[in-house]
C-alpha cells in the first residue's frame, strides 16, 4: 500500500488514484534560459524515481512535465546573446534533454511548452474575469484578485493578513491589492508578444501551469510535483487560479522535493552558487551523480560536496564489485529483499531504506559467490532489477569500474601485464609477480584477485 506525504494536508496519506488504476501526474519543469543546474537535476531525478516506482507497482501513469519557454529571464538572456528568444530556448531544451539522457532520466509522456498554450491561457483568464476573480485595469495587464479566493494559503499555510504586511505596489503596476498577481502582461517595446483580448502581451508565469496541467490531464488530477521552492507563491497561485476557474479540486496530492544546498544555502542561479549538470559530469560518472540524488529521501535537502560525491562513488563501487564476474541471468531468489525494498518504497518513496536493502543484498551475494555461484548470479539479477527502480546498476561492472580509464592507461597493456603476473604466480615467481603489481600500481591501476582470475580498475 503506497503512502505519499501530501504537502496540502501536511501528512502521509494512502494513495488512491482518482480513476481506478490510472495515475495522472504533473510536474513543474524548467525555465529554459540557461543550462540545467544540479538543483534542477534533483527535481528531474526525484520524479523520475516516482515514475519508475508507480509503473513498477502496476499503475498506468501519464506523466506531464512542462517547459516554460517565455519569461523575463529568457527575454533578457536572449537580448544579452543577440539572439531571438525561441533560438535560445531551442538550444537550452536540447541541452536539457542531453543532460536527462546522461542521468538516465526517462522522458515524460508529454512535455507541453507555454508558448503552445496561449489560447488556453486567454480562455482561463477570461473565465476568471467573468467570475470576478480577475480584472483588467486597462493598461494591457490582467491581475488575479487574491482576496476573493477563500482558500488562498491552504497549501503553504500562509495567511493573507500576514502576507499583506510589508507588501506594496510598484509604480508601474495597476493592482487593486498588493497581493494580486499578474495573469497577462502588457507588451513592452521590443519584447515578444501575442495578441489578446486585452492587447498584445505575454502570459504571467503562474497561469501557464494551470492551463498546461488541466489541458493535458483534466481539471482534477492525482499528483502535482515540483521543488519545495515552488510551494509559494507558484503552486499556491496555481490552486487559486485553477479552482476558481473550474470550481473543482485541482490536484489530489502535492509532492515537493528538497533543494540542493551549498554551504547551507539553496543552489540557485540567482545566488550564483550553482553547478550545472554538465559541470559536475565533467568530473563524475553520471551514475555517481544520479546515485547521490536518489540515495537521500526526495523531501530532504542534499548538501553538495566533493565528499558526498565520493561517498556515492564508493557505494556504487561496492554494488558493481558484487556484480563483477557473475553472469547476467534472470533475477532469482531474494524474495525477502524484494519485500523489504517494496515496503521502503511504498513508504513515501523511502530510498535511504531501499538503498540499505541493496547493501544487504550485496553482502548475501558475496557470501554465496564461492559456495553457490548459481544462487549468487540469481541474486545479482535481483540486485540489477531493484537497482533499475533507482535508475542505476544497469551497466557492465567493468565498464563502470574502469570508467575514465580511456586516455589515462592503455587497457591492452594493462591486460598484458596482468597475464604476465598470472604466469609469474603460476611459476611461483613471487618477486616478478610483486614487481608487476608495483608497476601497475604506479600506473594508477588497482588489481583485485579472485579464484583463477584478476580484474582491475583505476585508483580513485
Amino acid at each position: 500500500m503506497l503512502t505519499i506525504y501530501n504537502t496540502l494536508s501536511k501528512a502521509k496519506e494512502v494513495f488512491k488514484p482518482l480513476d481506478g488504476n490510472k495515475v495522472r501526474m504533473y510536474v513543474c519543469g524548467m525555465t529554459v534560459y540557461d543550462y540545467c543546474h544540479l538543483g534542477h537535476g534533483r527535481s528531474m531525478v526525484a520524479f523520475d524515481l516516482v515514475t519508475r516506482w508507480l509503473r513498477k507497482s502496476g499503475y498506468e501513469l501519464t506523466y506531464v512535465r512542462n517547459i516554460t519557454d517565455i519569461d523575463d529571464k529568457i527575454i533578457n538572456r536572449a537580448n544579452e546573446n543577440g539572439e531571438t528568444f525561441d533560438a535560445l530556448t531551442a538550444r537550452m531544451i536540447d541541452a536539457m534533454h542531453e543532460d536527462e539522457r546522461r542521468l538516465n532520466i526517462l522522458p515524460p509522456d508529454q512535455e507541453p511548452r507555454a508558448t503552445d498554450h496561449i489560447a488556453g491561457m486567454h480562455a482561463m483568464i477570461q473565465t476568471l474575469i467573468d467570475k470576478g476573480y480577475a480584472y483588467a485595469p486597462g493598461n494591457g495587464d490582467v491581475y488575479y484578485r487574491v482576496g476573493k479566493f477563500v482558500g488562498y494559503g491552504k497549501l503553504s499555510r500562509k495567511k493573507i493578513e500576514d502576507l499583506r504586511i510589508g507588501a506594496r505596489i510598484e509604480v508601474d503596476e495597476a493592482k487593486q491589492d498588493p497581493l494580486d498577481f499578474v495573469l497577462w502582461k502588457g507588451a513592452k517595446p521590443g519584447e515578444p508578444s501575442w495578441e489578446s483580448p486585452w492587447g498584445p502581451g505575454r502570459p504571467g508565469w503562474h497561469i501557464e501551469c494551470s492551463v498546461m496541467s488541466t489541458c493535458c490531464l483534466g481539471e482534477s488530477f492525482d499528483i502535482h510535483g515540483g521543488g519545495s521552492d515552488l510551494e509559494f507563491p507558484h503552486h499556491e497561485n496555481e490552486i487559486a487560479q485553477s479552482e476558481a476557474a473550474t470550481g473543482k479540486p485541482y490536484a489530489n496530492a502535492w509532492m515537493h522535493c528538497g533543494m540542493i544546498r551549498i554551504n547551507g544555502e539553496k543552489m540557485s542561479k540567482s545566488l550564483n552558487n550553482f553547478f550545472t549538470i554538465r559541470d559536475v559530469l565533467e568530473k563524475y560518472h553520471p551514475e555517481v551523480v544520479r546515485y547521490l540524488l536518489v540515495a537521500s529521501h526526495y523531501r530532504s535537502a542534499i548538501n553538495y560536496s566533493e565528499d558526498s560525491l565520493r561517498d556515492a562513488k564508493g557505494a556504487l563501487e561496492r554494488f558493481y564489485h558484487a556484480l563483477r564476474g557473475l553472469p547476467r541471468v534472470p533475477a532469482k531468489g531474494g524474495e525477502a529483499f524484494v519485500e523489504r525494498f517494496s515496503v521502503a518504497m511504498n513508504d513515501d518513496f523511502g530510498t535511504p531504506e531501499a538503498c540499505a536493502v541493496l547493501f544487504d543484498l550485496v553482502r548475501e551475494i558475496n557470501r554465496l559467490r564461492d559456495s553457490d555461484p548459481d544462487a549468487a548470479a540469481g541474486l545479482a539479477g535481483r540486485l540489477r532489477e531493484l537497482g533499475d527502480v533507482l535508475g542505476v546498476l544497469q551497466l557492465e561492472a567493468d565498464d563502470f569500474l574502469r570508467a575514465g580509464a580511456e586516455g589515462k592507461v592503455d587497457a591492452a597493456a594493462v591486460e598484458g601485464l596482468i597475464q604476465a603476473r598470472l604466469q609469474a604466480r603460476a611459476d611461483k615467481n613471487w618477486a616478478e609477480s610483486d614487481r608487476i603489481r608495483d608497476q601497475l600500481t604506479a600506473m594508477g591501476v588497482v588489481l583485485e584477485d579472485s579464484k583463477g582470475s584478476t580484474t582491475w580498475r583505476l585508483a580513485d
